[in-house]
C-alpha cells in the first residue's frame, strides 16, 4: 500500500525516524504509532514483535502542533518550515552570535550574546531544550520553551517559558559577520537574518501509545529522574 493511502505509520526506530514519520504525516494526515528499535526512543513505545493490530486497536490518541518557522536569510531569500520538537539558531564560526529578541512584535532583549538559543515544544522540551539546560514542559501545558544555548551575555539569562500563543521573532546582529544557521527539526537554513516562530495551531499530528504509556505521563516522569 501507498504510504499516502495508509491510515496509520508504523515508525520502527528511534526519535529521529519518529520525527521523520511525523513529517511524513503531515501530508497525509496518518496518525502515527512508534516502537524502539533504536538508541534514543521516548518518543515510541516499547517493541514487541506480537500482537500489534490489538495494540494499535487500544491505544490512546496524543495530539500535537508543531512550530512553525518563517525566515529570510541575507541575500533575501525566504524560508519556511514546520518543527516538532524544536528550532533552534545556531552560530555558523568561532565568533558568539549576537542575536535581538522579540516577542509578539515587542523587543525584550536587544542583544543576546551566545552559541544560540531555541523554543521547544512541549513535546519536543525533553530533546535539545533539556540538553541547553532549559525546562520540561507538561505535555498540556499550552507553553513554549525559550532557551539561550551557552549564553555569554546576559550570562545569567536562563530563558523564558512563553503562551504557546507567542510569536517569537529573531534578528541577527551583524548576519554577515557572524553567520547563523536556523534549524527546524532536521532541516537547517544557513546565513538567515531574521526568524519568526509561532505555534502551527492548524496543523495536527496524533500519535498512538499503548494504554498507561503516553507521552504526558512520560515527560511528567522526566521531572524525577536524577
Amino acid at each position: 500500500m501507498p504510504i499516502e493511502e495508509a491510515e496509520t505509520i508504523i515508525a520502527l526506530g528511534g526519535d529521529g525516524l519518529m520525527l521523520d514519520a511525523l513529517h511524513t504525516s503531515l501530508k497525509t494526515g496518518a496518525r502515527v504509532y512508534g516502537m524502539n528499535f533504536g538508541s534514543v526512543g521516548f518518543l515510541m513505545n516499547e517493541f514487541q514483535a506480537d500482537g500489534l493490530l490489538e495494540r494499535l486497536a487500544s491505544a490512546d490518541p496524543v495530539r500535537i502542533h508543531p512550530l512553525r518557522v518563517t525566515g529570510e536569510d541575507i541575500h533575501c531569500n525566504p524560508f519556511e518550515a514546520l518543527a516538532i520538537n524544536e528550532v533552534s539558531l545556531l552560530r555558523e564560526t568561532r565568533q558568539t552570535a549576537k542575536i535581538k529578541i522579540m516577542i509578539d512584535g515587542r523587543d525584550r532583549m536587544g542583544e543576546l550574546q551566545a552559541d544560540g538559543v531555541l523554543v521547544a515544544t512541549p513535546a519536543g522540551s525533553t530533546a535539545y531544550n533539556l540538553s541547553a539546560h532549559g525546562p520540561i514542559l507538561p505535555l498540556n501545558s499550552k507553553v513554549l520553551a525559550l532557551t539561550p544555548i551557552s549564553a555569554f551575555r546576559p550570562r545569567r539569562w536562563r530563558g523564558a517559558l512563553l503562551p504557546c500563543t507567542a510569536r517569537v521573532g529573531f534578528e541577527i546582529v551583524e548576519p554577515r559577520h557572524r553567520p547563523v544557521s536556523a534549524v527546524a527539526d532536521n532541516r537547517e537554513f544557513r546565513e538567515v537574518a531574521r526568524v519568526d516562530i509561532e505555534e502551527a495551531s492548524d496543523v495536527t499530528m496524533t500519535l498512538l501509545y499503548d494504554e498507561g504509556r503516553d507521552l504526558a505521563e512520560r515527560i511528567l516522569t522526566e521531572q524525577f529522574e536524577s
